[in-house]
């Protein structure tokens, strides 16, 4: 159960808004954070940004990605979700964890070559990309010496200050060819070798050589630019196509240094690593997006929505490319990679309130409540349903708010232990009881005020349909459920007090055949009668339906669990799980979690430490391990379970 606690600024009821369109009203409230007029109760977990910063925080929790707020930075936000899907491929973390095998390496470094052979015999009006030293390895430095593009890219430049930026650029590359051949020896490397060209490879140089060469949709060819205008256009572009190769480039080096650590002196790829993460190429990075901001400053709208789908393409492109690099060895992502629909079986189980939705339902219920609700000076028809009036009503919710909230923070001190103690479930769950009767109790007290009594059926269907879901939701169970390949079935376990509003909000993206565990309100001709039939309002009552569901599978195949989570109320069933996925960063969760030996480990560097461990062996997931795997999106757990 979430009850809610109200701010002093009530819903104006006489506002013509909530006549016309009161559910209208309640969804722009609720799509607007800073503008709620309510804030879920569960006051132990503090308050949750919708839109988090995923510029800044990578998935380690390392805040070392320093970027500014000009167009660049812009799309690498809002382009994050590829970043993430570039950083869970089986490449990336093989090479993390240093199992790669070198075969598999120096096949990634002669991919690089060829575009470096590419370049070298392209036609003298073709403008080479700007930064494919540090886009696609160091091989790049050879034949970036002749300085084409950036002599061509300096004339297509109208300003002496850009100029001067690409200049500095290439006294960079420079730099790093110094570093260059110790590598290329190091890996044992032969240049001369013929290597087998893939069409990832082959996609992407056909790309880069198009946009630096004016080949863009709705611009002049480069040798009909006639003005400087056009000339710095046409530059601006190449840079939109180059600048997020070296921003994720810079990324990824970055995460794998902070997982690599001081210690790190045996990893096979440390030089890569270390150049990546290096506070040159940082700096480079930030010079090359700082020159993009620059010379995107003149242009149109139109022409900043090409610069947006060359930025795109270019991160799409760079996932395709990792992709299509050959591994040996048998890798953790994507979790489904080896799944088998005639042998095996995936179970995914997921809570609704927060985990997938930005609000929590009980909020969704109030407001509606509160808006639906007559006046204190208007006399109810006997034909209808005794409501409460909306004054009424919110001085109640905000009694049962501050009384939910207070016992709650209590029921959390009294079953922590006082030190903290080994991994041990059983005593987990008979703390947790203690929280499944708090949580019982509440249920009771709104049954008995009627606060949800008078609700219409449709208003709540319709709530449910126009409810925000977090980023990558929808997407992630779309995917599963039509996967004609996969064996999967998904099941969400929710506290929520109306199935209905569930099942509305996943239809509404196609979801139909979502299992939803939930407690229901009863109607009676479409109109609640504020009673609930209760199914699951507790940890243990979750826990059950997350046996009792795998009790009803037949064993003809092997079932693998995935749950996840938010909560503490979700804590038993993300132990159970062979994989326990926590969503977000609840303060409770982590406190009763961690005082009883859970161990909470961000997912990507979790993998990454498996994967080094289980050393090309087929990955032993198992429940009750008592380590739970942490993600700041939906992404992550997308790229993890299904890849690109």
């Amino acid at each position: 159960m979430r009850l809610l606690l109200f701010t002093p600024n009530p819903i104006k009821a006489s506002s013509s808004l909530y006549f016309l369109n009161p559910l209208r009203s309640i969804l722009t409230k609720l799509t607007l954070p800073t503008q709620r007029s309510f804030i879920p109760a569960r006051m132990a977990i503090p308050p949750r940004s919708i839109a988090a910063a995923p510029s800044c925080t990578t998935t380690s929790g390392n805040s070392n990605i320093n970027i500014g707020e000009g167009l660049a930075s812009k799309f690498w936000i809002k382009f994050r979700r590829e970043s993430v899907f570039a950083m869970y491929t089986p490449f990336v973390i093989s090479l993390a964890s240093g199992t790669l095998k070198i075969d598999s390496f120096r096949h990634y470094i002669s991919q690089d070559s060829h575009f470096l052979k590419s370049f070298a015999h392209a036609d003298g009006n073709i403008v080479p990309p700007p930064s494919l030293l540090w886009v696609l390895g160091l091989w790049a430095s050879e034949v970036m010496i002749d300085n084409l593009w950036f002599e061509l890219a300096e004339e297509c430049a109208d300003d002496d200050e850009a100029k001067l930026a690409i200049s500095d650029l290439r006294k960079g590359v420079l730099e790093e060819l110094k570093m260059h051949n110790s590598f290329v020896q190091e890996w044992g490397i032969d240049p001369g070798k013929e290597w087998t060209i893939n069409s990832a490879t082959v996609k992407y140089t056909d790309f880069l050589l198009a946009t630096a060469s004016g080949k863009v949709e709705g611009v002049k060819g480069l040798g009909k630019l006639a003005t400087p205008f056009e000339r710095t256009k046409v530059a601006a572009y190449t840079l939109g196509a180059m600048t997020p190769c070296m921003r994720l480039y810079s990324f990824l080096g970055k995460e794998l240094q902070a997982i690599l650590g001081p210690e790190g002196n045996g990893h096979p790829y440390k030089n890569w690593i270390d150049s990546y993460s290096s506070e040159s190429f940082q700096a480079s990075a930030l010079q090359t997006e700082d020159l993009l901001d620059k010379l995107s400053v003149s242009l149109t709208g139109e022409e900043l929505d090409i610069i947006e789908k060359l930025y795109h393409q270019a991160m799409k492109l760079e996932i395709e490319f990792f992709l299509a690099q050959p591994i040996a060895q048998t890798t953790l992502a994507p979790l489904t990679k080896g799944h088998n629909p005639e042998e095996d079986r995936l179970v995914i189980f997921s809570d609704f309130d927060l985990t997938c939705t930005v609000v929590d339902s009980s909020a969704i219920l109030a407001e509606i409540a509160i808006v639906t609700a007559p006046k204190s000076d208007v006399v109810q028809p006997e034909t209808q349903i005794v409501r409460m009036s909306s004054a009424d009503l919110r001085n109640t919710w905000g009694l049962l708010s501050g009384q939910y909230t207070e016992e709650y923070e209590q029921c959390i001190e009294s079953i922590m232990p006082s030190a903290k103690v080994e991994f041990n479930y059983e005593a987990l769950c008979k703390a947790l009881e203690q929280l499944s009767d708090f949580e019982k109790r509440a249920n009771s007290r709104v049954i008995d005020s009627e606060v949800l009594k008078g609700l219409n059926l449709e208003d709540v269907k319709r709530a449910g349909e126009r409810l925000i879901l977090q980023d990558g939701c929808t997407d992630f169970f779309q995917k599963i459920v039509k996967n004609e390949n996969l064996n999967t079935n998904v099941h969400v376990l929710s506290y929520c007090w109306c199935g209905d509003l569930i099942r509305s909000a996943f239809s509404s993206g196609g979801l139909d055949v979502l299992n939803i565990h939930a407690n229901e309100l009863i109607f009676e001709e479409s109109i609640s009668t504020g009673e609930i039939v209760n199914k699951v309002e507790s940890p243990m009552d979750k826990a059950q339906a997350f046996n009792d569901i795998l009790k009803n599978y037949s064993d003809d195949r092997k079932n693998l669990t995935v749950y996840i989570g938010d909560s503490v109320g979700d804590l038993l069933c993300l132990l159970q799980a062979d994989i326990g996925i926590v969503v977000g960063s609840s303060a409770s969760l982590r406190s009763v979690g961690s005082q009883f030996g859970v161990s909470f480990v961000p997912l990507f560097p979790g993998l990454v430490r498996k994967q080094k461990e289980s050393d090309g062996e087929s990955p032993n997931w198992k429940g009750l391990s008592g380590i739970l795997y942490t993600v700041s999106s939906w992404s992550e757990i997308h790229a993890f379970i299904l890849g690109w």
